[in-house]
């Protein structure tokens, strides 16, 4: 009898041992793995499974909203007490006092907020917390992840509608750089449904936001610097004292060549060549004069990158002429990718057209004469060839 007696005691300590810590493991409200439902949303959106990839991306979207909203409670239900209101809006005393009174829920969130945005930022402000804490609740990443399902399944204007929505919460993208890739990836759906006036604003939004060289340079001109044939290396933008101007920059290209041009100026500035090198497309099909300049700067962005990554795996190389710089580039696997994701030719060809509408012949016949000796560049080898025998403007094209 006194054997059962004890077996039902510790049958009745294991119960109320589990009871008491149950409540503790499994009241904590921000367990949800969100990032984890992101990146299996990846992984099933990369095999091809689009419908439990939108799944997962909405059950990520969830989670965080719901674990945030958690948070947002209870700091609430904190700054409630009358203990709270007594201490005043000072978050450093709030802090301690959360985590000396126990307020293990209020000590995690904070925590939580800590880690995602600068302590400093918040001016020791309970009340900046609390807002901030709000606006965790957003999740661009998979606003981003759900537009790439619609995409990639033809609904492209609620692809548009997540990219934009997604565009409007960068300011908590994990990676701040992906926001212009969302500029892109929104201009592009623009171009498809041909909303180009739509599409022109956004493109020279990221040109106005990142190429100080463009906006700059009608502010101040320095001449170039000298070239590398004469055992000096062009001063790059990054180390100039201001921005080269444009009118320089295109003074050289008009009056002394190519190769000239390419030898005086460098510009690494990858994240704006796509923007420059679409709206020089469009406005040389459009007929547009801009179009000359836009495409000068992708040109010579393209090529101070592919120069920059031929001295890289040769340190003793000087650039001479297009013609050796293209020799170069097909040695390099990794150079023929890159010209052809930044479609090199199709930038030539047409920068050559913008300067032959501009009346600056000579310059546009070279440019189609390096292609014109240039099997790989294929149609734009062609266009080239009939546009040296007989030189045409390009017929424009009218845009709705």
């Amino acid at each position: 009898m006194n054997r059962k007696l004890i077996k039902v005691n510790k049958s009745l300590l294991i119960f109320f041992f589990l009871t008491a810590f149950a409540v503790p493991l499994f009241a904590q409200p921000y367990t949800s793995p969100w990032w984890l439902a992101l990146e299996q949303g990846k992984l099933k959106f990369r095999s091809g499974d689009y419908g439990g990839a939108l799944m997962s991306f909405e059950d990520a979207r969830r989670q965080r909203r719901a674990m945030y909203e958690q948070m947002e409670r209870d700091f609430i239900n904190f700054l409630s007490t009358r203990e709270a209101r007594r201490i005043g809006d000072s978050l450093e005393i709030l802090e301690r006092f959360s985590s000396d009174m126990r307020y293990t829920s209020v000590t995690a969130a904070l925590n939580e907020l800590f880690y995602r945005v600068p302590r400093m930022s918040l001016n020791n402000s309970a009340n900046a917390a609390l807002t901030a804490i709000g606006k965790l609740k957003d999740y661009p990443e998979a606003e981003y992840w759900i537009g790439e399902v619609y995409r990639i399944e033809g609904e492209l204007p609620l692809a548009l509608s997540q990219y934009r929505r997604a565009y409007a919460m960068r300011e908590l993208l994990e990676d701040s750089g992906f926001g212009v890739t969302l500029q892109y990836k929104i201009s592009d759906i623009l171009r498809i449904r041909q909303e180009y006036n739509e599409m022109e604003r956004v493109l020279l939004s990221v040109i106005g936001e990142l190429d100080t060289l463009w906006v700059n340079a009608e502010r101040q001109e320095i001449p170039p610097a000298a070239s590398e044939a004469r055992g000096t290396t062009p001063i790059p933008y990054a180390q100039s004292s201001a921005s080269f101007a444009r009118a320089a920059m295109t003074r050289t290209l008009e009056n002394e060549g190519i190769n000239r041009f390419l030898e005086l100026y460098r510009y690494n500035n990858g994240i704006v060549e796509q923007a420059h090198r679409l709206l020089g497309f469009y406005y040389a099909v459009s007929g547009r004069p801009s179009a000359q300049q836009h495409l000068m700067f992708a040109f010579l962005i393209q090529n101070t990158i592919i120069i920059e990554e031929v001295r890289r795996r040769q340190f003793d190389f000087v650039f001479t002429d297009l013609l050796n710089l293209a020799e170069e580039i097909n040695k390099n696997a990794l150079l023929l990718s890159y010209i052809e994701e930044v479609e090199y030719f199709k930038t030539i060809y047409y920068l050559g057209a913008s300067l032959y509408r501009n009346g600056r012949t000579t310059v546009a016949r070279s440019f189609w004469s390096f292609l014109a000796s240039q099997p790989q560049a294929g149609e734009w080898q062609s266009r080239s060839v009939v546009q040296l025998r007989s030189p045409q403007l390009e017929p424009v094209v009218e845009m709705p």
